[in-house]
C-alpha cells in the first residue's frame, strides 16, 4: 500500500487549514493510500527550537517522512510565508530527506497577496532537502473554507474541485513512480 506522510505545519488545532487536510486525507484513503501524520506544533518544542535530532519524537516523525511514497506539506500562509513552526521542522529533515519523495504543497492565506509564497518560501527549502518531483500546490484564502455554526467547515466547491484534480495527480505521480521503482 502507497504512503503518504502529511506534514502539518499549523500551530493552531481547529484551523482552517486543518478541514483542507482532512479532505485531502479522505481523498487519498478512497485511492487505498494509507496517510501518516506529522503535526508539527504536537512535536516538543524544546527538540524543534534547539534541533534536537536525536530526539524520540524528532526521530519518529523523520521515520514517518522517510517511510512514505510521497509528502503533503501543509502551512497556513504568516507574513508571506509558511510558518515558524513548520521551519523548525524542515531545519531537522536529513540533509536529503526528501529525495525520491513526489511532494503536494497545500497551504491557506487570509488573500491572494501570498498566492505565490508556495514557490518563493517552500519549494527552494524543499530542494534543498532534495526534493525534485514538487507539485504546484493548492493556495487557498480563508473564505473559501468557512466555518459552520456546528463547528465543523464548508469547502468552497472550486477548492474541492481544486483539491481532487492536485490530489489525483499526486496518486497518479505516487503510483507511477512505485510502479516505476518495482521494474528495477
Amino acid at each position: 500500500m502507497a504512503k503518504i506522510t502529511v506534514i502539518n505545519g499549523t500551530p493552531t488545532p481547529g484551523s482552517r487549514l486543518t478541514a483542507i487536510v482532512s479532505l485531502a486525507e479522505e481523498l487519498l484513503v478512497k485511492e487505498g493510500f494509507e496517510v501518516e501524520h506529522v503535526n508539527v506544533s504536537e512535536l516538543p518544542p524544546e527538540d524543534l527550537i534547539h534541533t534536537k535530532f536525536e530526539s524520540e519524537a524528532i526521530v519518529k516523525a523523520n521515520a514517518l517522512v522517510a517511510g512514505a511514497d510521497a509528502v503533503i506539506v501543509a502551512s497556513p500562509v504568516y507574513k508571506a510565508s509558511y510558518t515558524g513552526v513548520l521551519k523548525t521542522f524542515l531545519d531537522l529533515i536529513p540533509q536529503k530527506g526528501l529525495a525520491g519523495k513526489i511532494i503536494l504543497p497545500l497551504f491557506i492565506g487570509g488573500s491572494l497577496a501570498h498566492l505565490l509564497s508556495i514557490d518563493y518560501s517552500l519549494k527552494p527549502v524543499l530542494s534543498a532537502l532534495g526534493a525534485r518531483h514538487i507539485l504546484g500546490g493548492v493556495y487557498t484564502v480563508d473564505s473559501q473554507v468557512a466555518r459552520t455554526e456546528q463547528g465543523g467547515f464548508e469547502i468552497a466547491e472550486e477548492l474541492k474541485e481544486r483539491l481532487e484534480d492536485n490530489i489525483k495527480e499526486l496518486v497518479e505521480e505516487t503510483r507511477r513512480r512505485i510502479a516505476s521503482a518495482d521494474l528495477k
